[in-house]
């Protein structure tokens, strides 16, 4: 833990992330839910969350869906070769496309050109089709060539798992 997290909060942190790791309590109120495992105000929690998240222990906070409970059974992670001047600027705009749940810059490799990278999903295979199509339109000459990566499989996505309190 970073020297911003005091010896006594680290304990606490080690709790806290232990007791969301699986994801947050389907509660109405998570955050006194937690507080009150910790021995925390609601307050205090979610001031701990922020310094965990600030000191880059915790990447984020966010809701992840199964997407193929939601009825998205295509996935596809389309890649792009896009021209370095304008990647930021079209990164972005790709990423905060409605069909895109992730996007990435990525550096070019030997024998593999894309350095963009946005995951879409779908409800068929033409639909994931329809969705690179659009990406295409969005990034026009600045996009040199794309391919499209299919998922075969679902694979188990798990983050870091510490051992719960014995």
């Amino acid at each position: 833990m970073s020297a911003c997290i005091s010896p006594s909060d680290a304990s606490l942190a080690k709790r806290l992330i232990q007791l969301t790791q699986a994801g947050l309590p389907l509660v109405g109120d998570p955050w006194a839910w937690l507080g009150v495992r910790l021995g925390l105000a609601p307050e205090a929690t979610l001031a701990l969350l922020q310094r965990l998240q600030d000191d880059g222990v915790i990447r984020r906070i966010a809701a992840v869906p199964n997407h193929y409970r939601l009825g998205y059974r295509h996935n596809g992670m389309t890649v792009w070769d896009v021209d370095d001047e304008k990647i930021d600027r079209l990164g972005g705009l790709v990423g905060a496309l409605p069909f895109v749940s992730h996007c990435y810059r990525r550096p070019r490799r030997h024998g593999w050109r894309y350095n963009l990278f946005a995951m879409v999903h779908g409800r068929s295979p033409s639909e994931i089709e329809d969705y690179r199509g659009r990406i295409r339109t969005l990034l026009g000459r600045a996009s040199l060539a794309d391919d499209m990566l299919v998922s075969t499989r679902i694979l188990k996505k798990t983050g870091l798992r510490m051992p719960q309190p014995g």
